[in-house]
């Protein structure tokens, strides 16, 4: 059992004991000596605050590298990318990577112990990988992206296609009996300068940046999950904290009431005792209100909003490693699905100006007919074969264009790498604060006021201090309390943002840049 929650409950059972001696309303209790104490306090803490074991829940999130921007500017740009093909994760692929370690903390319990009805509870309680897994099926813009890569998909498909020919019947001469003549034809355009290949090219493009977009976006719906998972994770430990402390409250004061009728103590204890006490309740209040809202969100993003409220399991960080940012900065830019789907786009954007600059190829029209001519009674075979001159349109108005495009999407490279590293920038500064915070607490500042606390109620056991000093440790102790669990709730929050390549907004509007089938129009018009 942690040092936090043994010392509550001995804080506890020393106000209802040691605030009796001398009170001439009730008989004194014997002191017992220090270690049967310790053993009676660990004993009770043990009855009233043991709690099973919660299993850790690993962050899944994956440390990118660079080698994965490698893989994929080293791939054929020409290459067929299948409609299911899985882009990361795969060979080739983001890696997998250390898990960020998530050090067991002992969970808040109510002081009234673990009950049946407690363990039911506890074994219907929610993780961290179920609102992943209820967000990754019921996101509403991950259905979104997936239809767009259909989208692009069946474009691509379109683009492609050849011409269907033409078949017909020709008739000449009716009005001259005898002389009139009948053939069938079928015509076809021939497509010249590998038009097709290069619309497939441009289209393929484009299918594997939406492929890049919607794992983006599942790393956008993750990260927020668990953002929002570890806040409200944070509320119900503050919760829990909090009414821990409401039971020592209360017992200071109905403390401080007692010594005012056996005359030792004053109306200020009284005061200031009820005080703390309405403090103590308006904060647990808040901090349920807190995180009902908190629970809220969490289920919106998980896709199901009507999910009635159940207990959170999970860890808050105790410690973390420091971070390399200068490297780590490098190495998630390249890595990134958002970044690496600016990189399709250019490539897109390349293929495009090179399929525009052989449009001005004329494709050929060609016309084959037989037929019988009566006038000689023979049969008769024609052959057409015609072709536009780009005298005029050279398709220079869209080559132009494409010159256009492909600046602005290099262009769009350089601003989303930028943002990312922005974003790296902000989050560095929440991660090496949190982390400051939680070790500092941790190693000083915590212990120090567990000692503080311990000293005013020896001091007051003794005389040597008033009743309102030990009430100014006891907040002094929760509130240190409720700021370490506010930084580790920072600390994990700041880390599923690395582990999700800085990637948020699992509602926000999606991109839809499946393209067209304009470009095959554009192969057979010519004039």
């Amino acid at each position: 059992m942690s040092k936090r929650r043994r010392n509550l409950v001995r804080l506890l059972l020393l106000t209802t004991t040691s605030g009796m001696i001398g009170c001439s309303t009730l008989p004194a209790v014997p002191s017992a000596p220090p270690p049967v104490a310790d053993e009676a306090d660990n004993h009770v803490a043990e009855s009233l605050l043991a709690a099973p074991p919660v299993a850790e829940s690993p962050n899944t999130g994956p440390a990118p590298g660079p080698e994965n921007a490698a893989a994929d500017n080293s791939a054929a740009e020409t290459r067929q990318v299948a409609f299911d093909e899985p882009l990361l994760g795969s060979a080739g692929g983001t890696p997998p990577v250390d898990q960020f370690a998530v050090h067991a903390a002992v969970p808040f319990m109510d002081v009234a112990g673990v009950t049946r009805e407690n363990a039911a509870q506890v074994s219907a309680a929610m993780t961290l990988a179920d609102f992943e897994a209820l967000a990754l099926g019921n996101n509403p813009t991950l259905a979104e992206l997936a239809a767009t890569t259909r989208k692009a998909a069946g474009f691509r498909t379109q683009v492609g296609l050849y011409a269907n020919p033409s078949v017909g019947y020709q008739a000449n001469q009716l009005a001259d009996e005898g002389t009139d003549q009948h053939t069938v034809y079928i015509s076809q355009t021939i497509v010249t300068g590998d038009k097709l290949e290069r619309n497939r090219r441009v289209q393929n493009e484009a299918l594997r940046a939406q492929l890049l977009l919607l794992e983006a976006q599942k790393y956008r719906v993750k990260t927020d999950v668990h953002v929002k998972f570890y806040d409200a994770l944070a509320a119900q430990q503050r919760v829990q904290l909090i009414q821990e402390f409401q039971a020592v409250a209360d017992t200071g004061l109905e403390l401080a009431e007692l010594r005012k009728e056996a005359l030792e103590g004053s109306q200020l204890d009284v005061v200031q005792a009820n005080v703390q006490k309405n403090e103590i309740d308006l904060a647990l209040q808040q901090a349920k209100v807190y995180y009902s809202g908190a629970w809220r969100e969490l289920v919106a993003l998980a896709g199901v909003p009507h999910v009635a409220e159940v207990p959170l399991q999970g860890q808050l960080p105790q410690s973390a490693d420091a971070m390399d940012w200068a490297t780590l900065s490098e190495t998630l830019m390249f890595s990134s699905p958002e970044y690496r789907a600016a990189q399709t786009r250019v490539r897109q954007a390349r293929a495009n100006l090179d399929r525009q600059c052989v449009q001005p190829i004329p494709n050929l029209n060609v016309q084959f007919a037989a037929g019988n001519d009566n006038a000689t009674n023979h049969g008769m075979i024609n052959l057409q074969v015609g072709a536009p001159l780009p005298l005029f349109n050279r398709n220079q108005g869209n080559i132009a264009a494409a010159r256009a495009e492909l600046t602005r999407a290099c262009q769009e490279v350089e601003r989303i790498g930028n943002a990312i590293k922005a974003r790296i920038g902000a989050v560095s500064r929440e991660y090496d604060a949190s982390l400051a915070a939680v070790r500092k607490y941790t190693d000083d500042i915590l212990p120090n006021a567990e000692q503080g606390l311990q000293l005013a109620e020896v001091a007051y056991k003794a005389g040597e201090t008033s009743f309102v000093q030990v009430l100014v440790a006891r907040r002094s102790y929760f509130d240190t309390n409720l700021q370490y669990i506010e930084s580790q709730a920072q600390l994990a929050q700041a880390r599923a943002r690395v582990d999700g390549y800085v990637l948020t907004g699992g509602l926000n509007a999606v991109t839809d840049g499946s393209g067209d089938d304009s470009l095959r129009g554009l192969t057979f018009s010519q004039e």
